[in-house]
């Protein structure tokens, strides 16, 4: 059973994804990005760390790609490899396309895109080796 994250603050957008995911395991939902890197901080504590964490680019107190950052940065400080990382996936709206681009260079490992096709997530989780 993997470990979820779900950091999503449009309430319709998070069931959805929620729905989805929870047959792969356990889902946490948070609704900004402050409540996302205290999710996140809260697990390394604990040392369950997160397997998957899907991650909205447009939070309100902090946006996605900065959370993208902090998640990266702390796991470089407790010496996470890079083999153990938190798969980190984006969702985002149409547009958003030099924001995806920071992403990938914070080291996010894929993004989707809105509304969620479930077919395709599933070929990404299947690629990184999640399920």
């Amino acid at each position: 059973m993997l470990k979820i994250l779900i950091a999503e603050d449009d309430f319709a957008s998070r069931k959805f994804l929620s729905k989805f995911l929870s047959t792969y395991g356990e889902c946490d939902l948070v609704v900004d990005g402050l409540e996302a890197i205290d999710a996140y901080m809260l697990a390394m504590r604990e040392k369950k760390p997160y397997d998957l964490i899907c991650l909205d680019i447009m939070m309100p107190k902090i946006d996605g790609v900065k959370v993208l950052k902090v998640i990266r940065d702390l796991e470089t400080q407790n010496g996470v490899i890079p083999e153990s990382r938190a798969k980190i996936i984006m969702v985002t709206a149409l547009g958003e396309t030099d924001l995806v681009k920071s992403a990938f260079e914070f080291g996010c490992e894929a993004y989707a895109s809105k509304p969620i096709d479930t077919e395709k997530f599933i070929e990404v989780m299947k690629k990184l080796e999640i399920i």
